[in-house]
C-alpha cells in the first residue's frame, strides 16, 4: 500500500492583481514567485497521486498529495489527464453531496442498471466513513465478494468503484460529509438496491445492526439471495 505524502510549502508573499488607468498590471511579490516555481518544480517530479489496487483489482483507492504549509493545504483532488493515465477511465458528469447527521448512518447498498450505469469516485468532505464496494458483475470470478477503505477527510483517500458494483458506506463520525463524482446521470427507473447486511454477502461494517441509521428503502431492501443482478 502507497500512503499518502505530505510536503511543506515555503512561506510566500502574495501578489495581487489590480487596474490603474484602464490597463491591468500584476504585482508578485519575490517569495511568492519563489515558492510558485517550488510547487510547479515538485508537482512536476512527483506523481499527483498515489493509487493501487484492493483485493478486487479493479476498484482502486486514490490518494491525491496534499501540499501544505502554515495556513493549510492544497490537493487536486481531481485531474482528468492524471487518473486516466493511472487506470481511472471514466466521463464524470455529476457530483453528489451527502451529509450524515449520526454516527452509524448506512447508505447502501445502492446501484443503477445499465443502460443508466455508474462508476463513482468518492471521498470525505468532513469526518470518515467505511466504504464498501460488492462485485455484482455475473461473470466476474470475484461475483459476490466486497473489499472495503476507510476514507476520512484527514487521509484524503479517494476510492473509484467501476460499473458493475453494488455500493455503500457507514458514518463512524457525527456530521459526515461525503461528496462523489458518477458518469452517468441519475436514472429513478434504473435506481435499485440490496440489503446492507445480508448474511449471505458477510460484509464487516465496523459497526452492530442496532446501531445503524437506515432510510426505510434501505431497511426494505431484498436480499441478496432474491436480487437478480442486471450486470
Amino acid at each position: 500500500m502507497l500512503g499518502n505524502k505530505i510536503f511543506p510549502l515555503p512561506t510566500e508573499t502574495v501578489g495581487f492583481v489590480g487596474t490603474e488607468r484602464g490597463k491591468i498590471r500584476a504585482l508578485r511579490g519575490s517569495a511568492c514567485s519563489q515558492t510558485r516555481f517550488a510547487v510547479d518544480d515538485r508537482m512536476a517530479k512527483e506523481d499527483p497521486m498515489d493509487v493501487y489496487s484492493l483485493d478486487i483489482p479493479d476498484v482502486k483507492i486514490i490518494t491525491p498529495r496534499q501540499f501544505r504549509d502554515d495556513r493549510g493545504f492544497f490537493s487536486e483532488t481531481y485531474n482528468a489527464r492524471a487518473f486516466k493515465a493511472a487506470g481511472v477511465a471514466a466521463d464524470f458528469v455529476q457530483d453528489n453531496h451527502s451529509y450524515s447527521a449520526k454516527t452509524g448512518t448506512v447508505r447502501g447498498l445502492h446501484y443503477q442498471a445499465p443502460p443508466h450505469a455508474q462508476s463513482k469516485l468518492v471521498r470525505v468532505l468532513r469526518g470518515a466513513i467505511i466504504d464498501v464496494a460488492v462485485d455484482a458483475r455475473k461473470a466476474s470470478p470475484t461475483f459476490g465478494k466486497w473489499v472495503k477503505a476507510k476514507l476520512s477527510a484527514e487521509n484524503g483517500k479517494q476510492i473509484f468503484v467501476p460499473k458493475g458494483f453494488l455500493h455503500g458506506f457507514v458514518t463512524l463520525e457525527p456530521d459526515t460529509e461525503v461528496a462523489y463524482k458518477v458518469d452517468a446521470f441519475y436514472d429513478g427507473a434504473s435506481d435499485g438496491s440490496v440489503q446492507w447486511n445480508d448474511p449471505g454477502l458477510g460484509i464487516d461494517w465496523e459497526i452492530d445492526a442496532e446501531n445503524a441509521s437506515l432510510s426505510q428503502k434501505d431497511a426494505d431492501a431484498p436480499a441478496w439471495r432474491d436480487f437478480t443482478s442486471p450486470f
